[in-house]
């Protein structure tokens, strides 16, 4: 575990999940546009031309909710020329915190090149970075998400291990945030894509939508606890996206950025007083088993 100077920056606040969203990294399509699905674990051959114009809608709701785009590449706006396929999916290779970013060891050994570039990104943007987990830990940004400000939920599985999570308990909890871990189910296997968030995404900070059947049972009735209400998602659709009808980013309290092409789940949460973002993600999120979630790393939440 490599430990980094830091300072507290009180004009960053990151440690909500549905706090409006103010700034955010992503990164634009490269690798993955012709990458071999064989090698990387995709669902077949993908699209390039359909996947590059179904991002640009993405990023253009994003924008539409206020929020300020980061790209990794810097000035560069076209994707990098080299072979990381998944880098597009910019939330797993780091961890934000109020006191500054933790950067991850990434499960997928194809990954494992990508936490340099949120180095990188975390200096030109002057945010401290408090330190990084090193082998033999791995945990992904997937795996995830706060509770509430001050609780950190992390899910233990094929991508994020125990030596991860007692990295990052080390490197965070003395900055005032508590990290509770928890099982995830075996469901496809080492190979497949099953984080913590492929099974929950919080809506507010009192609500969330849930696949209960795979769902941690522990975690279920923390959530309870704390005074969230949990909508169920419907089995029909998460079996056949993989989870990714869940995967939903939250813009602000209620306001949320999902794929279309799941009327149930759209409106389970438009009945639960969200307003609901649509758009296109056959090319850019299935094959590739990555959601809205998975395209973005929040920067800044306020």
């Amino acid at each position: 575990m490599r430990l980094y100077a830091s300072s507290y920056d009180p004009n960053m606040s990151i440690q909500s999940m549905s706090a409006p969203l103010r700034k955010v990294a992503m990164r634009r399509p490269g690798a993955i546009l012709s990458a071999d699905p064989a090698r990387w674990h995709y669902g077949g051959v993908i699209n390039a031309e359909a996947l590059n114009a179904q991002f640009n809608i993405l990023v253009g709701l994003v924008e539409q909710s206020g929020a300020e785009i980061v790209w990794l590449d810097g000035p560069n706006e076209h994707g990098a020329d080299d072979d990381l396929a998944d880098s597009v999916f910019t939330y797993d290779p780091s961890l934000m915190t109020d006191a500054g970013a933790v950067l991850l060891r990434m499960g997928k050994p194809l990954r494992m090149a990508e936490t340099e570039l949120h180095r990188a990104l975390y200096d030109r943007e002057n945010i401290p970075i408090l330190g990084e987990i090193s082998a033999p830990g791995t945990i992904e940004g997937g795996d995830c998400f706060f509770l509430d400000a001050a609780t950190l939920a992390v899910g233990r599985g094929f991508r994020t291990n125990q030596s991860g999570i007692d990295q990052l308990a080390a490197l965070i909890e003395p900055h005032g945030i508590r990290v509770e871990s928890y099982d995830l189910p075996y469901f496809s296997g080492p190979d497949a894509c099953v984080h913590l968030m492929s099974l929950v995404s919080p809506l507010d900070d009192d609500l969330a939508i849930v696949y209960a059947p795979l769902f941690p049972t522990s975690l279920y009735q923390r959530m309870t606890e704390m005074g969230y209400t949990l909508l169920h998602t419907p089995a029909d659709e998460f079996e056949s996206t993989g989870g990714l009808n869940l995967n939903v980013l939250a813009t602000g309290p209620r306001q949320v950025i999902a794929m279309a092409g799941y009327p149930k789940t759209a409106a389970l949460m438009a009945e639960a007083g969200c307003r609901v973002s649509l758009f296109d993600a056959d090319q850019l999120c299935l094959p590739c088993e990555g959601g809205p979630t998975c395209l973005t790393r929040p920067l800044v939440r306020d």
